[in-house]
């Protein structure tokens, strides 16, 4: 069986993030979607709301399942028996900055490889991170995540909003 694993802090879950899931599960028996709990970052979404986020997009997506974990990649990969790492690119930096990590982790795990997917054209500008700061805004984010959770991430902002 071959196993991959799609990582990312999906802080929230962007249509170029489904994008890539969909395209990746389809070249491997399964897929797992790590949502990293990144000591660098602290995400609007708890591990818990990513992972429900991540669940609720990819139901009709069979070979799919969702994880979260904190530490190396290849730590759970080696845990997953994955033996493939999907990365989405949208621009060259993000190439310089991801061929970086994919020959560490495969110094650190020679048999684990990284399989680069360019984002489709209509996702290429798309980040979490643009997401957050429009919603936080009120702004309209309806063609920057899937449909189901616009209200899941206007609501979580709303909360935020509140209590400021």
């Amino acid at each position: 069986m071959r196993i991959g694993i799609y990582p990312g802090s999906f802080d929230p879950v962007t249509l170029g993030h489904l994008d890539i899931i969909k395209r990746s599960a389809k070249l491997v028996d399964k897929l797992i979607i790590g949502v990293l709990n990144n000591s660098k970052k602290v995400p609007v979404f708890t591990n818990q709301e990513r992972k429900e986020m991540i669940e609720t997009v990819a139901a009709d997506i069979p070979n799919v399942e969702v994880d979260y974990f904190t530490g190396l990649l290849v730590d759970f990969a080696k845990e997953k028996q994955a033996d493939v790492i999907f990365r989405g690119l949208r621009a060259v930096s993000d190439f310089e900055y991801e061929l970086q990590i994919a020959q560490l982790n495969r110094t650190l795990r020679p048999e684990l490889d990284t399989v680069f997917l360019a984002a489709s054209v209509e996702h290429a500008y798309l980040s979490s991170s643009l997401v957050r700061e429009i919603a936080q805004y009120r702004g309209d984010i309806s063609s920057l995540v899937p449909e189901e959770l616009i209200p899941i991430v206007e609501r979580k902002y709303q909360e935020i909003l509140s209590k400021t």
